[in-house]
């Protein structure tokens, strides 16, 4: 049974105070501030979790334009890689200016390759190996593995990937003498790394939080920034990403090419 209500005053309502309105209005202005600064790579919360680390480093591409490296590399930096080729027949428009540069610091310096879901493995490490000299002393190259494109919404099967990385990190250690070094995204890697490749060490990126691998290894490099600004470079992309080595200097030096 549904019963009438009781007809009844209408209520007055109160006036909502000065000091509540201001309130809001400045917890909202705080939170669009703290936006605009995180957007620029002003405020960067992983910058307070990777000081602790020591040993730190950038890479860059192309996007950052010509590079004074002499200018980067005195920015409490000690590595970099760099963009090399991608799949099997594209090379970083700046990756020679780009090595030649670097190779004139103090920076230790690496190449990395961009992982194509699109050709076979042996042909990617070849072109890899045609553009980047098995020079004694630099660091092992880097594959970087993680989606682009429509393969983002639909990534490719384990067993797809498996079929181009397994021969490109073949080719890759018979060419330089060494394994490279796998970048990876968190979600890339709990699909196609995670109790895999015991021996790779893995360039992890997480620039929301601290990382912690799925399956309970330990990292080697991770990308805390990918929002920095640092002096020495004028490129379409403002920004460069940020990474730390988890361990001593010495112990980076200890993965150089012999």
């Amino acid at each position: 049974m549904i019963h009438a209500p009781s007809a009844r005053r209408p209520a007055s309502r109160r006036p909502v105070p000065r000091t509540a309105l201001w309130t809001a209005a400045a917890g909202v202005t705080l939170v669009a501030l703290l936006g605009v600064l995180v957007a620029n790579g002003v405020v960067w919360p992983n910058r307070i979790l990777s000081a602790r680390y020591d040993v730190r480093g950038v890479d860059v591409a192309h996007y950052q334009g010509a590079i004074d490296w002499d200018v980067l590399a005195a920015q409490d930096l000690d590595f970099a890689w760099i963009k090399a080729t991608e799949g099997s027949s594209h090379t970083d428009p700046r990756f020679a200016d780009n090595w030649a540069g670097a190779a004139g610091t103090d920076l230790l310096v690496g190449a990395y390759h961009f992982m194509s879901f699109e050709s076979s493995g042996a042909d990617q490490a070849a072109h890899l190996a045609d553009q980047v000299p098995a020079t004694a002393g630099t660091l092992p190259p880097v594959i970087d593995l993680e989606f682009y494109g429509a393969f983002a919404a639909d990534p490719p099967t384990t067993d797809e990937v498996h079929a181009i990385l397994d021969p490109l990190v073949a080719g890759i250690t018979k060419h330089y003498g060494a394994a490279p070094v796998v970048y990876t995204t968190e979600d890339a890697y709990d699909l196609y790394l995670a109790d895999r490749y015991p021996d790779l060490p893995i360039w992890i990126r997480s620039v929301a939080w601290a990382p912690q691998l799925s399956d309970g290894r330990a990292w080697t490099v991770w990308q805390y920034s990918n929002r920095d600004r640092l002096p020495g470079y004028d490129g379409v992309e403002p920004h460069i990403d940020m990474n730390v080595f988890a361990g001593t200097r010495e112990e980076l030096e200890a993965l150089t090419l012999d």
